[in-house]
């Protein structure tokens, strides 16, 4: 597959952060810009991914790091009406008020067992690193990208007939970017980047036993 065939997709190295991000975020150690501007939008066109694009953004997720090469993560994949309206059956409502909106949803999972039924005890871990090349990936080709968490997980396994060694994690809403005025009145607010903590909070101690003078 040649990124050169469909003269939409592109990447876009970002040489600087973004505006909006600047006034929300400021790195306590300097970090690439594509780091700092993929936050998670609400509004999303309803324009659809070409097939392309969206394998694109799949096809980095599947070459992130995978303990043991087990590369335990899958997805469903929202992309017809017929799909969608699978979807909406257990997506909490408040998020479907901007989930509808997206052209492409994507149910993260992840095995949990090995073909010979061994246990993956980092099928999660590894689920998230697929999740993050995937947004990076997204943010490259000009596409927004926002994790739901707020679903319900046993409707999803019901509607979906998710076999019981397979995990579901999130959804995940794939699209180009719209306008604020695609939203919901109550999410105009918060329709920016956010912050983080501070580096130093995330850093936990390591107890050292003191040494004893031998005098």
């Amino acid at each position: 597959m040649s990124i050169e065939s469909t003269p939409r997709l592109h990447l876009s190295i970002e040489e600087v952060y973004s505006p909006e991000v600047q006034a929300a975020r400021t790195p306590d150690y300097p970090v690439h810009p594509l780091i700092l501007n993929r936050w998670s939008p609400r509004s999303y066109e309803k324009n659809s991914l070409s097939d392309e694009e969206l394998y694109t953004v799949l096809e980095a997720a599947r070459w992130a790091p995978s303990s043991g090469n087990q590369q335990p993560w899958r997805f469903y994949i929202a992309r017809t009406v017929e799909e969608h309206e699978q979807f909406r059956k257990f997506i909490k409502p408040r998020n479907r008020l901007w989930t509808d909106q997206a052209p492409v949803l994507l149910l993260i999972a992840s095995a949990k067992v090995k073909d010979n039924g061994d246990s993956i005890g980092s099928h999660a871990f590894d689920a998230g690193a697929a999740w993050a090349s995937l947004a990076l990936q997204a943010r490259l080709l000009g596409l927004s990208t926002r994790a739901v968490g707020g679903f319900d997980s046993e409707l999803a396994r019901e509607v979906l007939h998710t076999p019981d060694h397979i995990a579901l994690h999130a959804v995940i809403a794939l699209g180009f970017r719209g306008g604020v005025e695609t939203l919901n009145e109550q999410f105009h607010e918060a329709e920016k980047p956010n912050g983080r903590r501070p580096l130093a909070e995330n850093i936990l101690s390591i107890p050292v036993n003191p040494v004893r003078s031998t005098d």
